[in-house]
């Protein structure tokens, strides 16, 4: 409030108002040029505290600060930076300077309820002081546990006493660096011998950085009064109001505005650093981060608004922004551990999860879920695919993770709904994760967070051989396979596959009824297709689905189905002689464990997930609860025989042996017709130029054939090594025909004449 007024009285008065202890961002809202704020801006830090943040991996954050301006003036900026940043914000814990130890204590417990353990301290130091040693006794500056506070505490740490500083080890902290020269230590040491001269009785002589802002400020100060003179600071005052409280009556001083464009052109090199002020505010300088050890403090890095994170200032200046923990120096966090905290915990000590586990009636692909009472201990036993990929992923997690499951019935046994209100069993609070056989999907998703699917995505439709059993997914009309055009093709394709529907608008048209499993989600996605209730039949087991295409819907049973891969792929387990899975697919999350929206564990169990579904283990649950198919085909969306290379393999053996005798009685023949050009015995005749002369007699049309026998006749001409066509015709002779019309053809063989005369 006394800030406001000195702001508006400045600004009436043309008088610069300076500060360098008022750090709340909430003044520059006021807009005066006439307001110096010549200290660091509260909202400055808050850059350099998201990237701690962020460098560690932590995703919730939970404020804690004091109930006045000063707490609440940072809060908007530091909730805004860290959402800018994906860091969530859970809770706000608001502390008033007059709590009391037991309301204080009250507040901390209520934080150690929840699973966030990384906390920012905002306030003064004589509550900070208190929250601190309040923490320590109840066990919240433990193994686990992070706590970084703003510079509102570390600017002053040296006004602690020593058992604060104890229970404070661990501790982060941020604020403005001051630069050591041999000024500012030749300036402390001036101070302190002063500050003892005049308060003998005190042991406090730490000059903080308040105390280097305040002598930078009055040399600012002194700086500009030299530039602009020291006469006429009057006050022009004005008689027009008579209001005693009218800032009017204060008048204007004359040199105000001179006095404050000199100040905000002040420059020079102060005990603090670089004095820069730039729209009434110190600059944002260098940040360093402190790590509070045993009753002192140590430096572990800086960061700067270029640079961010670094090990020091000489470092070669990189050129992007960091935000790496390796830039950092070592860190002890509370516990007097090295081992970087993960952020979150199980909320309280000895606190199991509460995790909601699903109920299958009627023994109904129990191999997924199974809940067996147990008498002796009056407890429940869970078992099942899920559930032993969840507790290998578990195993996998590298810290203890304790859990119970909880069976989601009546008291009577049964399901106390459906998947949907299992689910929102999370959003509500009672359960803190699902796990079972529970599929991702986008409305789903609105309200909870799913891991990554631990089983096949989509679901797919299954035929059956004899009626066209369909189980259609969502949304897209269904086309199982066209019918054959010729009984030769589909008895060596589909094999007789006659299906009497081919999409999922007629078995709406046609009134044919369809089933879905118990309790699943199917149900609405059918009811969007159009199909009405009475067309829609449940099942609750593989028998009871097989019994009702058995039936079909002329007797009260169904034509078609609808289910998701894992538990089709158990259904053809059992009746793969009868069905099959076809195409399309409609492409869900597959199955995945169900956490609270924004919850921590989500990101390690995906990652874990990960690391048993590509190994050895996964398959050995596989094998332990789903029985090796007995199908041919078990891997086939469609049970039918594909065309390929290897049917035609006889008609290719016949065609080859018939092709390969065919060339070797003919070139046989071919030789024996002119085998006078091998038989010659002219030694001047090389052995190429014999095959030479073959491959042009090769080359020649044969009059003789069917192809010839219209065309004109030709009047052979006798060529050495060449039989070309008359000129007037064109027409080349056989090697048949010249052969037996040219006798002494070799007879004019020269040995030094490419080309002879007739």
């Amino acid at each position: 409030m006394e800030a406001d007024f000195m702001i508006r009285l400045g600004d009436k008065t043309h008088v610069p108002i300076v500060t360098f202890s008022a750090t709340s961002p909430a003044l520059a809202s006021l807009q005066s040029p006439y307001f110096f704020q010549i200290a660091q801006d509260d909202s400055a830090q808050v850059k350099a505290i998201t990237t701690i943040i962020q460098a560690f991996g932590w995703k919730e954050v939970v404020l804690i600060y004091i109930d006045d301006s000063f707490g609440e003036g940072v809060i908007p900026f530091l909730t805004n930076g860290l959402q800018q940043a994906y860091v969530r914000v859970p809770y706000l814990s608001v502390i008033s300077l007059s709590a009391t130890n037991e309301a204080i204590t009250e507040e901390l417990y209520k934080l150690m309820t929840m699973p966030t353990r990384v906390f920012i301290v905002h306030m003064v130091p004589r509550l900070g002081s208190r929250l601190f040693t309040l923490a320590k006794q109840i066990g919240m500056m433990d193994q686990g546990y992070v706590w970084i506070v703003t510079d509102g505490m570390t600017n002053l740490f040296s006004s602690l006493n020593t058992s604060v500083m104890e229970s404070m080890e661990g501790v982060l902290g941020v604020r403005p660096y001051v630069p050591r020269t041999k000024e500012l230590d030749y300036f402390k040491a001036r101070w302190k011998r002063k500050f003892l001269r005049d308060n003998p009785t005190h042991f406090d002589t730490n000059l903080n950085v308040f105390g280097i802002w305040a002598y930078d400020t009055t040399t600012a100060l002194a700086m500009a009064v030299e530039k602009v003179g020291t006469t006429n600071f009057g006050f022009h005052v004005s008689n027009s109001s008579s209001n005693i409280l009218d800032f009017e009556k204060f008048g204007i001083a004359q040199n105000g505005e001179k006095l404050r464009e000199a100040l905000s052109n002040t420059r020079f090199r102060g005990l603090g650093g670089d004095f820069n002020i730039l729209g009434g505010k110190l600059q944002a300088s260098t940040y360093e981060i402190i790590n509070m050890v045993g009753n002192g403090e140590k430096r572990v890095g800086f960061w700067t608004p270029k640079k961010g994170l670094s090990r020091n200032l000489n470092a070669k200046e990189p050129k992007i922004y960091s935000s790496s923990k390796n830039n950092l120096g070592p860190i002890i966090w509370p516990g007097d551990t090295y081992s970087i905290p993960k952020g979150w915990e199980i909320p309280i000590k000895g606190k199991k999860l509460r995790i909601g586990v699903p109920i299958k009636e009627k023994d109904s692909y129990t191999q997924f879920v199974k809940i067996t009472p147990d008498p002796i201990t009056n407890s429940t036993v869970v078992t099942g695919f899920c559930i032993d990929v969840f507790k290998a992923v578990i195993d996998v997690l590298p810290y203890a993770l304790p859990y119970e499951f909880i069976p989601f019935a009546k008291p009577d046994g049964e399901m106390a709904g459906d998947y949907n209100e299992l689910v929102s069993q999370v959003y509500y609070g009672v359960f803190d994760a699902v796990v079972g056989d529970t599929t991702i999907i986008g409305n789903r998703s609105n309200y909870v967070d799913f891991t990554m699917p631990y089983t096949e995505s989509g679901e797919k439709v299954v035929s059956n051989l004899g009626r066209f059993v369909v189980i259609v997914w969502v949304f897209v009309v269904l086309i199982l396979v066209q019918s054959y055009t010729a009984s030769l093709t589909s008895l060596l394709t589909v094999e007789q596959l006659r299906p009497t529907v081919t999409d999922v608008h007629q078995l709406i048209k046609n009134r044919m009824n369809v089933g879905y499993l118990k309790g699943s989600f199917v149900y609405g996605i059918l009811k969007d297709l159009g199909f009405q209730d009475f067309q829609l039949k449940i099942y609750e087991s593989p028998e009871e689905c097989n019994e009702l295409f058995r039936k079909g819907s002329t007797n009260g049973g169904i034509d078609a189905a609808f289910d998701e891969v894992p538990y089709v792929k158990h259904f053809l387990g059992t009746y793969c002689s009868k069905y099959v899975m076809v195409e399309p697919r409609f492409k869900t999350g597959g199955f995945g464990y169900v956490f609270p929206k924004g919850s921590p564990l989500v990101a390690d169990i995906s990652r874990a997930i990960l690391n048993v579904t590509q190994g050895d283990k996964m398959r050995a649950i596989e094998n332990a609860w789903f029985k090796e198919s007995n199908c041919v085909e078990s891997n086939s969306e469609i049970s039918s025989k594909s065309l390929g290379l290897e049917s035609f393999w006889g008609l290719f053996l016949v065609a080859g042996i018939a092709s390969l005798l065919a060339l070797l009685i003919f070139a046989l023949t071919f030789l024996y017709q002119h085998r006078h050009i091998w038989l010659h015995n002219n030694p001047n005749t090389s052995i190429w130029r014999r095959i030479g002369i073959l491959i042009r007699i090769f080359d020649q049309r044969d009059l003789d054939c069917h192809t010839f026998k219209k065309s004109e006749t030709c009047s052979p001409h006798h060529v050495l090594g060449v039989v070309e066509a008359s000129p007037s015709t064109h027409c080349p002779q056989s090697p048949s025909s010249q052969t037996e019309s040219n006798i002494s053809f070799y007879g004019d063989f020269s040995s030094d004449q490419g080309d002879a005369k007739p």
